[in-house]
């Protein structure tokens, strides 16, 4: 294991040996102001449990890149059969709790910011910040750390989010709308014929979001996706119900705001009331001849649209690109890892891609 490796597998191991779930991330955010210090960073701020720096040579003139991952977990699952926060290396894998989501992008991340910190000759200004909340979209991750951004004048002009993507550039995330929604009828005696039945209600607008469809379809994320996932009606198998409940999924697309979906689906149905639970979880979609994209393609990277949702989802009005070592399929599972030769690309594709930005 050469230096640069071993230096950032270090940290990774007290990351994932400091429990750090979503809302919880006191102690991992200590271990990162200190780290960051530690290794030359003079300017480290905190906001909530979010740690950034900017660089030292910041430039007016010139775009500023955030590079940003998050130090939260998700809960660990009953099926572990090792302990989640004892981190451990055999052979090639590194296996522990936040190891692939995103502990491995968070600290190659964390690593190319301090070799690259001071050139002058760079296309853009950096700042890096590792934030929190990320699992559950809180109120004092992402959604706290921007306005503090903007506050100092410190928009930026494009992210590189650092998430498991097999190192591939995800250019486009769906987002999502879930909405409660409630059918009335009138109760009556079954066997009477009496009464207006809410199931039926809800079955005539349920096959309506079935075959919802829009004027206007993504060019990269194809139409808005509509589920049915949940249903609850009746109190007893002789009375007429006079309400049924469900809940609707809906992934959304740039073709329109998460406003204007849910003007759509209400539209779309003729009985129910539609209640969105939020509507902060928004598309995000980056242009293919978008600097960053095109200095992923330059180093012969594979643009995809990722089926996962990250801090992108909240990064409204500012373009932004998942990429980042171990693989989406390994998050929030059992036993989670992540490669070493991993994060050793990390290590080398990283500061290649900032410096070929044009």
């Amino acid at each position: 294991m050469n230096e640069k490796l071993d230096k950032v597998v270090r940290l990774l191991f007290r990351l994932i040996a400091t429990p750090s779930l979503s809302r919880e991330e006191e102690a991992t955010a200590d271990i990162w102001e200190e780290w960051l210090r530690e290794n030359g960073v003079d300017n480290v701020e905190r906001v909530h449990n979010n740690v950034y720096a900017v660089t030292p040579v910041f430039d007016p003139s010139k775009p500023i890149l955030l590079l940003n991952s998050h130090h939260d977990t998700v809960k660990p699952s009953s099926s572990y059969t090792r302990d989640p926060f004892n981190p451990e290396i055999i052979g090639d894998r590194l296996y522990g709790l936040g190891s692939n989501d995103a502990g491995a992008s968070g600290v190659a991340l964390a690593s190319t910011f301090i070799d690259l910190k001071d050139r002058v000759d760079l296309p853009v200004n950096l700042i890096f910040s590792i934030t929190a909340a990320e699992e559950v979209m809180g109120e004092y991750g992402m959604r706290a750390f921007l306005p503090h951004l903007a506050e100092k004048a410190l928009t930026p002009d494009m992210v590189l989010v650092g998430e498991p993507t097999g190192m591939q550039p995800a250019i486009a995330e769906r987002g999502l709308l879930v909405f409660d929604a409630v059918s009335s009828g009138k109760s009556g005696h079954a066997a009477r014929n009496e009464g207006i039945n809410a199931i039926y209600r809800a079955i005539e607008d349920i096959n309506m979001l079935r075959n919802f469809t829009t004027p206007n379809v993504s060019e990269t994320l194809g139409p808005i996706k509509v589920s049915v996932t949940m249903i609850n009606a009746g109190s007893q198998h002789n009375v007429v119900p006079d309400k049924c409940s469900y809940v609707v999924d809906v992934r959304t697309t740039d073709a329109y705001s998460n406003e204007e979906t849910v003007e759509l689906i209400r539209e779309s149905v003729k009985w129910s009331v539609m209640t969105p639970r939020s509507t902060r979880v928004h598309a995000s979609v980056i242009p293919l001849d978008h600097p960053l994209v095109k200095s992923a393609v330059k180093m012969g990277r594979t643009p995809f649209v990722s089926p996962t949702t990250s801090d992108m989802a909240l990064m409204h009005g500012i373009h932004s690109l998942k990429m980042g070592p171990g693989e989406s399929s390994r998050s929030h599972t059992a036993d989670e890892y992540v490669l070493l030769s991993e994060i050793e690309e990390a290590l080398r594709i990283y500061p290649e891609l900032i410096e070929n930005i044009e």
